[in-house]
């Protein structure tokens, strides 16, 4: 049936694990007797063009089962479909990926049976979406979570090099590493909701909807993502040997105390390289690796995600 459901699932995330979990998922999706089709993904980009199906199709519930990556494809299928009058599907998260920053941001656990039990329960709330041009990307290419510029990028990078760990651990591996190979930062200028811009050298912008990235790091400790607005994260260049103390501060969400650390706000920025370049992500999914500008737009109350109930 068009409408029912669709668990868009990919079974290599987390490094395969996720595939593994399949059968517990089906299983206890089917103890609640919960109907849904099932898709599996057979490569980069293929969730965004199920999720498109789906929503063109008429279905009113898209899962994304996988990590950040997965559910950052299933948004864009989302936001691109023509709905031709119809709604948007709602969107499922199960988180069973690396990271899954992306469902800590609205509330959901990674703890399997409770995220199922959220799901089948089917409460809704109204989220924001994001959308980055440039780079890679110059139509553009939406996000949930964030987009980190400079130093995150670079961890992101190295992490995904990573085999023989899974999970947050790897970022932390990742981050060490790129103490090492990262701790110049470029020039970039800045414009905040068309005000002047400012010039600084940035070891690391982070541009959130949500309030985590690579499953430990609190850029936005504060974030919303259903507030209509970007909470940012500037960390000035500091001297090598003082990174991995500043980065501690993220695992706690502390880093707003440190003279380096700026949090701003904004619902539209405009970046441009002016000494180096721009290695960037969204939702952990490289926007560019030596980019020269970008544009990043928020799009308020675009999605209905299935969340637990919210209290604002």
């Amino acid at each position: 049936m068009n409408d029912q459901p669709r668990l868009i699932y990919n079974p290599t995330a987390a490094q395969g694990s996720a595939g593994k979990n399949l059968p517990k998922v089906q299983s206890l999706l089917a103890e609640r007797g919960f109907k849904y089709v099932l898709l599996m993904t057979e490569g980069p980009d293929h969730a965004r063009k199920l999720a498109r199906q789906a929503a063109e199709d008429g279905c009113n519930l898209v899962i994304a089962a996988g990590g950040d990556g997965t559910v950052n494809e299933v948004i864009n299928g989302l936001m691109q479909a023509e709905l031709n009058g119809n709604k948007r599907p709602a969107l499922g998260v199960l988180p069973v990926g690396r990271g899954n920053d992306f469902a800590y941001g609205i509330d959901l656990t990674t703890e399997l049976i409770a995220t199922i039990d959220i799901l089948v329960k089917g409460d809704c709330r109204t989220i924001d979406v994001g959308r980055v041009t440039g780079g890679d990307y110059p139509q553009g290419r939406y996000f949930g979570n964030g987009v980190g510029l400079g130093f995150d990028t670079v961890v992101g990078f190295e992490a995904a090099k990573i085999k023989w760990i899974h999970g947050a651990a790897s970022y932390l591996v990742a981050l060490v590493r790129t103490i090492f190979l990262y701790s110049k930062a470029p020039v970039y200028e800045i414009a905040l909701d068309g005000n002047k811009p400012f010039q600084r050298a940035f070891l690391m912008v982070s541009v959130m909807n949500g309030k985590r990235m690579g499953g430990s790091f609190y850029m936005a400790p504060n974030g919303k993502p259903d507030d209509g607005i970007f909470n940012l994260c500037l960390a000035d260049q500091v001297p090598q040997l003082k990174i991995l103390p500043l980065a501690a501060k993220f695992l706690k969400g502390t880093q707003q105390d440190h003279p380096a650390v700026k949090m701003m706000q904004a619902r539209k920025i405009t970046i441009r390289a002016i000494q180096g370049t721009i290695p960037a992500h969204a939702d952990g999914e490289t926007i560019c690796t030596a980019g020269q500008a970008l544009n990043i737009d928020i799009f308020p109350e675009a999605l209905e995600v299935v969340s637990k109930k919210y209290d604002a």
